[in-house]
């Protein structure tokens, strides 16, 4: 195990380099320059296309979802335990800016999801099974041509592999930390976490099973009616929190952004130099609202919606809510709860639960996050699921989906039951890998983003 983390630890460093945050900050302004700042100009009618129309009932045909259930399943693959394990990480390990950079990473990446979700629906295209799939390789081998489709590939391996890692063992294995936790807080002498992990995992297991093997149909069924649902359950808990502590809140902000330029300033040289907390702010982002990886568009591409820029807010919106609403109200509060971040390890969902629990006792915040971070997580595996099943298709064709995820079934059991210290490095390496093939193809593809953002807000004047 220690010459995989030594192998890991090397890659990673080259994966993350400063190259890495160039491209994908670099990629992001290209968008958002090309397209005018399409997430500034047009969020209110995003805002009225995505979340205004939350209650509005569409239908959708064989092999599809509806747009609110698309965007459902790409929320349920983003938001997860990068909102709160991870940016317990990013706070932990590079102090309070690296919220800043989250926040910069998110704005900049909204205009990035925009152009993959409109690019995954403009080269979609059906499969034998009538179902519609897309995504990064999709548009690498129908927008810039079969001499490209070997890139499409590379993308596909990455993906199946991180969702094996980011979007499975993380998940399950987060879910019993927590609810460990939960059983800790309750009754301290308890010794039978081994079991409940073991029992944790099967029964998630059986669960997800039921949801996958029922189609895309019952996949949407099941994320349009958890997502809205948890997500609401953990932004009133937080905002409890916030508004409790509110009398630090102006010391916070302080915090945050001198520690973003200045993080000895605030944390006194534990963090070290600004690049630390620039580099945790932007993992910890990417991991969480995975702008510029490429996977969010794959659950894009199955909508009924037929106008790629009608989907492609959702894009937007999607960012907007799993970064700058929810990670922020993880971030603050740890920030204004006043507890010792230093008292767990990073990524430890108790710091978490031990910020709520100064406001809904300790019992109280371990139930919360145990709660809370099961329906993320859980959803979280439904969402990548998909992905690497399309990944695998794309690859070896559609006969190839069963038996991925069989194994994908497995390895949730595994993830609740193993150490995850290795496997959250390891997600990493494979998040920043294939995120180069997509962003490389977003590039390459600008011109089609541009030329489908004009026309529709050109034509929908009195819309948009």
């Amino acid at each position: 195990m220690e010459i995989v983390a030594s192998i890991n630890g090397a890659i990673n460093s080259v994966v993350w380099g400063p190259p890495m945050l160039i491209l994908l900050i670099g990629v992001g302004i290209l968008m958002t320059l090309r397209t005018k700042g399409v997430q500034f100009r047009k969020f209110g009618f995003t805002m009225r296309n995505t979340l205004g129309k939350i209650f509005k009932r569409t239908k959708a045909g064989d092999g599809e979802m509806t747009p609110f259930q698309a965007v459902s399943t790409a929320l349920a693959g983003t938001v997860g335990t990068g909102n709160i394990a991870g940016i317990t990480s990013a706070v932990t390990l590079g102090g309070p800016g690296a919220l800043f950079w989250l926040w910069v990473t998110a704005l900049i990446g909204m205009c990035t999801k925009y152009s993959e979700v409109l690019l995954s629906v403009k080269f979609r295209e059906r499969n034998e099974y009538g179902d519609w799939v897309g995504g990064p390789m999709y548009y690498i081998k129908n927008g810039l041509g079969k001499n490209w489709k070997w890139l499409g590939i590379l993308f596909s391996i990455f993906a199946a592999l991180a969702a094996l890692g980011t979007g499975n063992a993380i998940q399950s294995g987060n879910i019993v930390s927590s609810v460990n936790t939960a059983i800790l807080a309750f009754n301290p002498d308890f010794s039978g976490q081994a079991t409940v992990n073991l029992v944790l995992g099967i029964i998630l297991a059986v669960l997800a099973a039921f949801v996958l093997f029922g189609g895309i149909k019952r996949l949407g069924s099941v994320t349009e009616k958890l997502v809205p649902f948890m997500a609401a359950v953990y932004i009133v808990a937080c905002l409890v929190v916030i508004i409790g502590h509110a009398s630090s809140l102006p010391a916070v902000f302080h915090d945050i952004f001198v520690g973003a330029f200045t993080p000895k300033g605030v944390t006194g040289g534990a963090v070290g130099s600004m690049i630390v907390v620039l580099t945790w702010g932007m993992k910890r982002g990417i991991f969480s609202n995975e702008a510029g990886l490429g996977t969010a568009p794959m659950a894009h591409a199955t909508t009924s919606e037929s106008v790629p820029v009608r989907q492609a807010v959702y894009g937007i919106f999607e960012v907007f809510i799993d970064t700058i609403v929810i990670c922020t109200l993880t971030g603050l509060t740890l920030l204004c709860s006043g507890i010792d971040l230093n008292i767990g390890t990073a990524g430890d969902t108790s710091l978490v639960a031990a910020s709520l629990g100064t406001v809904f006792t300790q019992k109280g915040g371990a139930l919360i996050i145990a709660i809370g971070l099961a329906l993320f997580a859980f959803s979280t595996i439904l969402g990548w699921a998909l992905y690497g099943s399309r990944c695998c298709e794309f690859i070896f064709g559609p006969k190839a989906i069963k038996p991925y995820q069989i194994v994908y079934v497995i390895i949730i059991v595994v993830g609740a039951t193993v150490n995850l210290g290795l496997v959250w490095e390891i997600a990493d390496t494979l998040n920043g890998l294939m995120a180069i093939p997509n962003l490389i193809a977003v590039a390459g593809l600008s011109g089609v983003v541009v030329k489908e953002t004009r026309e529709y807000f050109k034509t929908h004047k009195k819309d948009a």
